[in-house]
């Protein structure tokens, strides 16, 4: 009887035991996936060179979605494929946030920062971005830079069909007709210092609303000081004196390379002349607007 109960006993052990072999890993992984929830749920105020600290009340509404997302990214539960085999869960310890490997600019087209503040914190709207610049050099910050927000839209960039999901979003105070002003320029070239240091984004990532969405959109507007910001490091800007481009050149083919989708060819041509040209946005293929394309096509 003795044998008896310590073969029950070791049956039981072996049995407990074998219930969750990986019972030190999950809770590494638990560990490790709180730690990233505290990461996209940080709200702390970034000092940034040259702008003031700004803060705004957060509407309840976020802190719903957020733990919508935090519910999702943690859940465990098995699923049923179509072939009827489920899903078992076995955390992995190797894994991290998602990082953005895009920013793309956008002017607000609207009167003031106060009116795209409400217009993102409306959930009617369906629209959102990471920052919000104000004309005053004021720098809002609307969402984790890990998390998805809503402002690229249908659109592409060579390969990449869903920029929300690469993306930062960063939205200029600016009705589209109207300079921008040194703050406002000052402190983005301030913020995209610091995005680029902390996600490593290629500078020919940096790129415009309307590169992506040809036709459909055309912000930042003309007046946008591109070249400006590709002396600084962010962004590509045509060579001062233009190489002729190769008789065999193939303009729809370059246009691709760099990123644009050409489904539309002048509607491709225009967005790039809004972005490296600036002086003239009509879809003809000049001498000027071929060397350009060839000289941009040479950076990527």
């Amino acid at each position: 009887m003795r044998n008896f109960y310590y073969y029950l006993f070791f049956v039981i052990f072996v049995t407990s035991c074998a219930v969750n072999p990986y019972k030190k890993t999950e809770k590494i992984y638990d560990e490790k996936l709180k730690s990233l929830q505290e990461t996209i749920s940080n709200k702390e105020s970034v000092t940034l060179p040259m702008v003031n600290n700004f803060k705004i009340t957060v509407e309840p509404t976020y802190s719903d979605n957020l733990l919508n997302i935090k519910d999702s990214i943690s859940k465990m539960e098995l699923t049923i494929l179509r072939n009827g085999v489920n899903t078992e869960w076995i955390g992995t310890v190797n894994f991290n946030l998602r990082k953005p490997n895009f920013i793309i600019l956008h002017h607000t087209a609207q009167d003031s920062i106060q009116q795209t503040i409400k217009t993102f914190t409306l959930a009617r709207t369906q629209v959102s971005a990471h920052y919000v610049i104000g004309d005053d050099g004021r720098v809002v910050q609307m969402l984790n830079d890990y998390l998805r927000a809503w402002h690229a839209g249908n659109g592409s960039w060579g390969k990449n069909t869903d920029l929300n999901s690469v993306s930062i979003g960063i939205e200029l105070d600016n009705n589209g007709s109207e300079p921008f002003s040194d703050l406002q320029i000052n402190s983005l070239l301030a913020l995209l210092t610091k995005l680029k240091k902390d996600y490593n984004i290629p500078v020919q990532n940096i790129i415009g609303h309307s590169d992506i969405a040809p036709k459909r959109k055309v912000d930042p507007s003309v007046l946008f000081p591109w070249k400006t910001l590709a002396e600084k490091g962010f962004g590509v800007w045509p060579d001062e004196e233009l190489e002729p481009a190769p008789a065999d050149f193939n303009v729809e083919q370059g246009l691709r390379i760099i990123g644009y989708d050409t489904k539309n060819l002048p509607a491709a041509i225009s967005a790039f002349k809004l972005h490296f040209i600036q002086s003239e946005l009509s879809t003809t293929l000049d001498e000027k607007t071929i060397n350009t394309i060839y000289s941009i096509y040479k950076k990527q």
